[in-house]
């Protein structure tokens, strides 16, 4: 498995203009992963208690575990498409639900927060087959639908999940290392998510999201056998709980009942020997491979031997070597990959990451660029990467095109700090001060660093016209921030 998170202080100096990088002066204590040779396929997202409650962390949180939301652009497009049908028969907007994944060896998954289901990455890598993770995500939605969410004992753990969604994803993006897509950060939480006492629902709500799971797979013309062998994998009326099944059988009361009720369902529905289709499988199982080789890269590499040809085998293998920064052994992987695939937008994304974080920014931007144009409108992640390889060659002539990936992806990263510290680079680049510091306030903000937030936004009114899109928009900052009375 990886290694364990470093722990250290990081110091953020205030913004002076013309400077690329916003820093706040206050110290916030942040749990990052030492960051390897390579950028790894997860992108940081964190949210800083400190940036919520005021104040240094209790020591009471900072005793309790850490949740650590790992992002992949590839890992979403998937399970995104395959969950779409399920989404669309609960009568729920596809694009308003966020699926974020926990870097939890524990099998377990919740909602949280609103419209946002949480995987654990344990399960993830327990799934025997697609459907039962068609099956988990469906009696997520149930819940969702049935408005089973958190109830947390008061307000904090609501703020902090609405926080964590709405605002700090991405937050940290390039702190361990220079690219959105780079590390892990830890998140300390005031109550940790996986408590009993927080995420626990009712063998009644059990019940019922199980069902309405059911009723939508029926709909969406799915075959709902994974959710039963799900529930079998997890077994009852076992005496004792093993660490994998733990999460959530304590957060997800089974009973023999509900099997029974799955069960009876199934042998009723006309889809029970529906098969999901071959090309979905194995789409999971390459985002399987992965995962797997981002959390355990030597592990990856004993399981996919090097005489191993299938796709499945060498993504595996090809990221194992990535993680590793092995150069050498990932790159003919890559390239034989998309000499098979060429229209897969995911593996020019890794190639563009192999070359950028090995110094050669001027050759990762054309891979970036292919990526982008195949990954279409999903490709927000990826355009945040592009700019940062035109970035990085320090060529100002560059700085529109990085700025018009970036105004594109703020459609879907608009929270992610690391995309506006991108975004300022660029304009600094350009000596435009009053976009500048806009660019700075939208990354405090991102980081909850408020009073940098309103600082640069009431500077950016200074320095931008009247009117302009930047000068409304730190209007809109500053009176987030509470300084919108300020006189000027």
């Amino acid at each position: 498995m990886a290694s364990a998170p470093t722990r250290r202080h990081i110091s953020r100096e205030d913004a002076a203009p013309g400077r690329a990088e916003a820093r706040s002066s206050e110290p916030e204590v942040v749990t990052v992963r030492k960051p390897s040779r390579l950028v790894s396929v997860v992108a940081i997202m964190s949210v800083l208690v400190v940036s919520l409650v005021g104040g240094a962390p209790p020591a009471q949180a900072q005793r309790r575990p850490e949740m650590q939301i790992l992002s992949d652009a590839e890992t979403d497009h998937i399970i995104r498409k395959m969950a779409r049908p399920i989404f669309q028969a609960a009568g729920i907007d596809p694009e308003a639900v966020t699926i974020l994944l926990v870097n939890d060896s524990t099998l377990n998954a919740f909602v949280a927060g609103g419209q946002n289901i949480f995987l654990h990455t344990g399960l993830l890598l327990s799934i025997d087959d697609v459907g039962q993770l068609l099956g988990v995500i469906a009696h997520e939605t149930g819940h969702i639908s049935g408005g089973h969410l958190v109830r947390g004992t008061g307000a904090m753990e609501n703020a902090f999940l609405s926080s964590l969604v709405g605002m700090g994803l991405g937050i940290a993006a390039g702190v361990a290392a220079r690219n959105s897509n780079a590390g892990i950060a830890g998140v300390m939480l005031g109550q940790h998510l996986a408590e009993r006492n927080f995420l626990a629902f009712s063998r009644t709500q059990e019940a019922s999201a199980d069902q309405a799971g059911l009723s939508y797979m029926e709909h969406a013309g799915l075959s709902s056998v994974g959710m039963l062998t799900f529930l079998e994998k997890l077994g009852v009326g076992e005496p004792l709980l093993n660490d994998r099944d733990a999460g959530y059988r304590l957060t997800h009361p089974l009973t023999r009942e509900r099997i029974e009720a799955v069960r009876n369902f199934i042998e009723k529905s006309r889809f029970t020997k529906v098969p999901t289709p071959a090309a979905v499988n194995e789409d999971f199982r390459r985002i399987q491979a992965k995962l797997s080789a981002y959390l355990d890269p030597l592990g990856t590499l004993r399981r996919f031997k090097a005489d191993d040809r299938s796709v499945v085998a060498r993504y595996g293998r090809a990221y194992a070597y990535f993680r590793q920064g092995d150069i050498k052994q990932a790159a003919p992987l890559v390239d034989g990959l998309i000499a098979e695939d060429p229209k897969n937008p995911y593996l020019h994304e890794m190639k563009g990451d192999l070359l950028l974080q090995t110094g050669r920014a001027a050759d990762a931007a054309p891979p970036y660029r292919k990526a982008v144009e195949l990954a279409g409108t999903e490709a927000g992640v990826i355009r945040v990467s592009l700019a940062h390889a035109l970035l990085e060659q320090r060529d100002p002539k560059l700085a529109d095109e990085a700025l018009k990936n970036l105004q594109i992806a703020t459609k879907t990263q608009g929270q992610s700090a690391f995309l506006w510290r991108l975004t300022a680079q660029a304009w600094s680049m350009k000596n435009n001060p009053g976009m500048l510091a806009y660019a700075t306030a939208e990354e405090a903000l991102a980081r909850g660093d408020l009073p940098m937030a309103k600082a640069q936004a009431e500077r950016a009114e200074k320095l931008l016209p009247a009117g302009s899109p930047g000068w409304l928009r730190a209007q809109d900052i500053r009176g987030q921030t509470g300084g919108l009375d300020k006189p000027k």
